[in-house]
């Protein structure tokens, strides 16, 4: 086409939902071509679409939400490294720095610039779980992030497409699982090259200005949020909730919620002191399960893109939980960025009574195990989902990821991947928070190793609740407190362990609240 196509309505629709298509299967490619089980299986991964300045266009539909608030900031920050002028096409940057990034030395950032004619056009970027990164295994009981493994600071992968491979054999070097480690890494290359092709093929196709699609998408986003957050009234609204602390302190979550006009604020002064432990949550991560919660209460039909996140802003004091002074360990932020959906959730209900949800049975839980079997070495980790929290008029659902939209890892990939044998995996029936709504039940969960009995096994977790239940919301009840059991007897899941062949583990993930 000669001329460039006009943004009606109708081409608006159509274009917006190529974009959603193109990251879509730009995802699919991605689990299709991993090697680890974190991305294959339990979707620890995102694909995000940007424009020049580093503003999402348009995400993957089974994105883990925190990854769609972190990621375009991480590629802005890749930019201040890096301009864009600067770069060439098959340039490739990357960087896993906790305070650039999501939050932990786990989750490796990739962008591409695509250029067009020459020019930049957008940016495909990508965000995955590793299966290792070197240092301890992830544990909240890590005191400083220099044991948590390898820091990647920004770099540049790929130059014009050749691999700089001074930083592959660093990277290669450093982990348990080299092969995987670096398998899922290609795979995330490849998906951000699959994006920018499947992009120039649409703009070969339709000749639209991609700035001025990326403007109409953003604008009718925060159009649609400001006008959510208009139609509620102005006016703060508090809430706080414990969570499972360390050597009797419970770390507290408060914060403050304020409506003025279209915007929103959302203030977390008052909240706990960073802690000597791997809890701490650095400021992306604070952002992103800030902005997701009120887009789920306000503005949940919208896709999403910068453009939603646009009336939001967040705060913490420096040196808070949420706001932690380097170098903090942050491995296991999870654990208390997990919980900032129900907090803000808790502002919120009385505002939007009918549109938030009780507290759900996480943060999320997950067991890792690294070892040797048969003169191999192995690293694993695997989710166990807790009960949803309820809602009103909605029963809370069994056993599911919230709010970070993983998936329990499959028996039979467990079993193939590490010398365990599953003895059983049930719901954990009655331990939802009773209400009007009652909340859903968590899940049991029995394995053995089978691993030689003279040659130790190292297993960590994530694990909360252990001590506070989720609460419910508008008088629902609290959901059954979690558990880990060694060969029958109790175990601290908040500390690395040692296990041998013929050890059995059973995980009693939490419940969720009721609601009413």
């Amino acid at each position: 086409m000669a001329n460039k196509l006009r943004l009606d309505p109708v081409t608006l629709e159509i274009l917006w939902t190529r974009l959603v298509s193109m990251v879509d299967e730009a995802a699919a490619s991605m689990v299709r071509t991993s090697f680890s089980t974190i991305v294959r299986d339990s979707n620890d991964y995102a694909v995000v679409l940007l424009d020049t300045k580093g503003r999402s266009l348009a995400q993957s539909s089974l994105s883990i939400p925190s990854f769609i608030g972190t990621l375009p900031l991480t590629v802005r920050h890749l930019l201040k490294k890096f301009p864009l002028e600067t770069l060439k096409p098959g340039d490739v940057l990357a960087t896993n720095d906790p305070w650039l990034g999501t939050g932990h030395l786990y989750d490796i950032n990739i962008a591409r610039p695509i250029f067009r004619k020459g020019k930049p056009v957008a940016i495909s970027a990508t965000v995955a779980h590793a299966p290792d990164i070197g240092g301890r295994l992830r544990s909240p009981e890590i005191r400083e992030i220099y044991e948590e493994g390898l820091r990647i600071p920004p770099v540049k992968l790929l130059s014009q497409g050749e691999p700089d491979r001074a930083v592959f054999d660093i990277l290669e070097g450093n982990v348990r699982i080299p092969e995987q480690v670096m398998g899922d890494l290609w795979a995330q290359i490849t998906t951000n090259r699959f994006l920018e092709q499947r992009l120039l093929d649409l703009l070969e196709e339709t000749n639209v200005d991609i700035d001025a699609l990326g403007t109409e998408i953003q604008s009718r986003s925060e159009q649609a949020m400001r006008k959510a957050i208009r139609e509620m009234p102005d006016g703060s609204h508090s809430f706080s909730m414990d969570s499972d602390g360390f050597e009797g302190m419970p770390i507290t979550i408060a914060c403050k919620v304020t409506v003025k006009g279209d915007c929103i604020d959302i203030d977390y002064s008052g909240s706990s002191q960073q802690v000597p432990r791997s809890v701490n949550v650095v400021p992306n991560y604070t952002f992103s399960y800030t902005a997701y919660a009120v887009k789920c209460v306000l503005c949940p039909d919208v896709p999403n893109n910068e453009g939603s996140f646009l009336p939001i802003t967040t705060s913490a004091p420096l040196g808070s939980i949420l706001n932690p002074r380097y170098p903090a360990a942050v491995g296991a932020r999870a654990m208390t960025g997990h919980i900032l959906p129900p907090v803000v959730m808790g502002a919120l209900s009385k505002a939007a009574p009918d549109k938030v949800q009780a507290a759900s049975g996480s943060p999320q839980w997950c067991v890792h195990l690294a070892g040797e079997h048969r003169q191999k070495g192995f690293a694993t980790v695997f989710f166990l989902n807790g009960g949803q929290g309820a809602a009103r008029g909605h029963q809370g659902l069994p056993a599911i990821s919230y709010p970070s939209n993983l998936s329990n890892t499959p028996i039979e990939v467990m079993e193939s991947q590490v010398p365990l044998l599953v003895h059983r995996r049930a719901v954990r029936g009655n331990t939802g928070g009773k209400g009007k709504s009652r909340g859903g039940d968590g899940q049991c969960f029995e394995f053995e190793m089978r691993t030689e009995k003279d040659v130790p096994i190292t297993m960590s977790f994530m694990a909360n609740r252990l001590e506070q239940g989720a609460p419910g919301l508008h008088g629902g009840g609290t959901g059954a407190k979690g558990r880990v059991l060694l060969n029958g007897r109790p175990l601290d899941p908040r500390a690395i362990s040692l296990i041998k062949g013929g050890d059995r583990v059973t995980v009693e993930t939490p419940g969720g609240g009721g609601f009413g």
